[in-house]
């Protein structure tokens, strides 16, 4: 039976190996009228794996106006470790996901405009990395697949909730949740410091990684990657650790 409200939602903390990262907005911050008016839905595309001769075929691809960017895979944060909120514990790892029935389960207690849109404009099929995060070592540990599309989150109705919301009605439901499957482990662990050091390089080059929501709206719990980023990240466990 799946567990009760164990994701990263409003209120995620910025993670622990990260210190010295701005942080320009939490999810609070912002207001839930500003963000619905937003109504940020990214669009779908099609999904592969590998990354090879990214520049090359940047370079040859690129003609003059830069299209605008499609998100197609995601990036969904989860706490490995204990923490209670409201008397319960939100702790969700990978290895939990596997225990499930059919290794799968659904992503519930988001509560945030911004990333409940996100998880709306799933599809099925699509790939995301399942990121360990408010922990010790931050980073990606494996890759999940969508096998549900949106639907209402029930937990937002459950007064014995932490995540239950007085002012959502069952006609109108204000939270969604999809239901995800663990694909496999990456073949490493992928740490945030890494994938930090090649954000950093690529805002000077240019490269994928370069606009990773993952350093600009790091509270975000729900975050979608576009091909380059995340066959760029999946690249990364192929190298040795640095």
């Amino acid at each position: 039976m799946p567990w009760p409200s164990r994701k990263r939602d409003k209120g995620a903390v910025a993670d622990k190996k990260e210190p010295d990262a701005k942080i320009a907005k939490t999810e609070e911050e912002t207001s839930d009228k500003e963000e619905e008016e937003k109504s940020t839905k990214p669009p779908a595309g099609s999904s592969k794996s590998g990354w090879k001769n990214w520049k090359k075929t940047k370079e040859s691809d690129s003609g003059g106006e830069e299209s605008k960017i499609k998100y197609c895979h995601w990036l969904l944060k989860s706490e490995p470790e204990s923490r209670l909120e409201k008397g319960v514990d939100v702790k969700f790892s990978i290895d939990d996901l596997k225990a499930q029935p059919n290794q799968t389960t659904f992503w519930d207690g988001v509560r945030n405009y911004q990333a409940r849109n996100f998880l709306r404009a799933m599809k099925l099929g699509q790939q995301a990395f399942f990121y360990h995060s408010n922990c010790k070592e931050p980073g990606v540990v494996g890759i999940v697949k969508i096998v549900k599309e949106a639907y209402p989150d029930h937990t937002q109705f459950d007064q014995k909730d932490p995540h239950y919301d007085s002012s959502s009605r069952k006609e109108n439901p204000k939270w969604s949740m999809v239901d995800v499957q663990f694909v496999r482990m990456t073949k490493r662990f992928i740490p945030l410091s890494e994938i930090k050091a090649h954000h950093l390089a690529h805002k000077a080059d240019g490269g994928p990684l370069k606009n990773m929501m993952l350093f600009t709206r790091q509270r975000l719990s729900i975050q979608p990657l576009t091909q380059e980023e995340f066959d760029f990240v999946l690249s990364l466990e192929e190298e040795k650790p640095h």
